[in-house]
C-alpha cells in the first residue's frame, strides 16, 4: 500500500471524477487577495473546504446523545460564511466536494494544523473503497472559548493510499448506510 502524489490525485479527479469540484494546486487568497486557509492539491494530499452548512450542537432539550437513537433536536442549524462553536462543544459540516472512492483506495482524512493550534480537533473516519459522497466533518472545539470555522476554506487534508490488491467487498458492495449522502448527514444507527 502506498500513499498517492499530485500527479496521481490530478488524474484521478480530472479524468475520473474523484473530487468535484477539484482545485488543481493550493489556493491561498480569494479574488480580493485577502488570506484564506488554504485548499486544494498538495504534494501528497488534497484540502477539502468546508460547506457554509453547520449543524452545531446545543442541549437545550438535556438530551442523551445516543449514536443508535440521534435526536435531531440536539443541533442547530446555521448557514454562512464562518460558524461560532460554543467552548466544548461540536459543529457538524460538509466538504464542499463531493467524493467517488476507487474500489482499490483507503482514503484518511486530517485535520489542518491551522485549527488544531487554536484547539480545534477536525474528525472524519476512512473513506472506504467505492464510497462516494459529500463528507460529514466533526468540528471538536476543545477550548473554554467560543471557536470559529470558515466555510469555502480549506479545513482537513485528505490522504489516498492505493493497495496493491482489489478488496472482496467494498462499501459499495455492502450497502453502506452513509453511501452517496449530501449535505450534513447526522448519525444512522
Amino acid at each position: 500500500m502506498s500513499i498517492k502524489a499530485d500527479r496521481w490525485i490530478k488524474r484521478m479527479a480530472l479524468e475520473h471524477g474523484m473530487i468535484e469540484p477539484f482545485q488543481d494546486g493550493q489556493v491561498r487568497t480569494d479574488a480580493d487577495g485577502e488570506k484564506l486557509i488554504s485548499y486544494g492539491v498538495s504534494s501528497y494530499g488534497y484540502d477539502v473546504r468546508c460547506a457554509d452548512e453547520f449543524k452545531v450542537f446545543t442541549n437545550i432539550h438535556s438530551a442523551t446523545v445516543d449514536p443508535k437513537h440521534f435526536d435531531e433536536k440536539s443541533f442547530v442549524d446555521i448557514k454562512g460564511d464562518y460558524c461560532t462553536i460554543p467552548p466544548n462543544s461540536f459543529a457538524l459540516a460538509r466538504t464542499v466536494e463531493y467524493f467517488r472512492i476507487p474500489r482499490n483506495v483507503l482514503t484518511i482524512c486530517l485535520g489542518k494544523s491551522t485549527y488544531a493550534r487554536c484547539g480545534i480537533i477536525v474528525n472524519v473516519t476512512p473513506l472506504e473503497p467505492e464510497w462516494e459522497g459529500h463528507v460529514t466533518l466533526e468540528f471538536s472545539n476543545t477550548t473554554n472559548l467560543p471557536a470559529r470555522i470558515y466555510a469555502n476554506e480549506g479545513v482537513a487534508q485528505m490522504l489516498f493510499l492505493e493497495s496493491d490488491e482489489i478488496c472482496e467487498t467494498s462499501y459499495k458492495d455492502r450497502g453502506g448506510k452513509y453511501q452517496g449522502q449530501k449535505g450534513v448527514t447526522l448519525p444512522r444507527a
